[in-house]
């Protein structure tokens, strides 16, 4: 009992300071992505650093529901710790982009289940979900394609992507990219389905940013490798 007394006053530290550095301005700025917390990345990351790795209290944080606790949770927890189970049920939890764009970048394609993940949330029937699906086989298609069927990928993208939801059609729209980006056999007809279909087209672009418009984004990314 005394140990899990301990790690309950940690979590109640870690959400006091959370909550000491809630900023109203980045909670608006932020609830205009879907995300529902008001923390300054950089001042979480700086949180977690110090944390380092504690696996506990990364579950105990993710546990309370908190989106801003389960991000400091995906930065200090052991990746390969977790299950696949316990993973699938994690990504149906993340209600928010950011935690689930944590959740499968930082935690996820590190796990060992990674693959098996990625096959069974590929054609899941929720959107979000199959959003990840389609994250993991972006990875898989620029560190390593072999096996992946990227004809039968274009095919799906060119028949989907127009109508499908917006977190769904943005990673989607990404594995289009990087299909053209890393192959060549593949980029004349990745730059078509990206001019025909015109999803992101009109995507506001910072200066000095690529733009997320699958013919733009191929072309600058393959200039960029041919410059080096």
């Amino acid at each position: 009992m005394a140990e899990t007394t301990v790690d309950e006053t940690t979590v109640a530290e870690v959400m006091a300071e959370l909550a000491a550095l809630e900023d109203p301005k980045f909670r608006e700025v932020n609830a205009r992505h879907g995300d529902d917390h008001g923390v300054n990345l950089g001042k979480l990351r700086e949180l977690a650093k110090r944390l380092k790795t504690q696996q506990d209290l990364a579950q105990r944080l993710w546990a309370t529901g908190d989106s801003a606790a389960r991000l400091v949770a995906l930065l200090i927890c052991r990746p390969k710790a977790f299950g696949r189970d316990e993973l699938d049920a994690m990504l149906r939890e993340a209600r928010t982009p950011k935690v689930h764009d944590w959740l499968v970048n930082y935690v996820v394609k590190k796990n060992p289940h990674a693959e098996q993940l990625r096959l069974a949330w590929f054609a899941d029937p929720d959107p979000v979900v199959a959003s990840a699906g389609w994250a993991l086989t972006t990875e898989r298609v620029a560190k390593k394609p072999e096996g992946l069927d990227l004809v039968g990928l274009l095919d799906v993208i060119e028949a989907e992507m127009k109508g499908a939801p917006d977190r769904l059609q943005w990673a989607m729209n990404h594995c289009l990219a990087q299909i053209g980006i890393d192959h060549a056999e593949h980029r004349a007809r990745a730059i078509d389905i990206g001019e025909r279909l015109e999803v992101l087209k009109d995507y506001p672009t910072p200066p000095n940013c690529t733009s997320p418009f699958a013919p733009i984004w191929i072309t600058e990314l393959v200039r960029r490798q041919q410059e080096k």
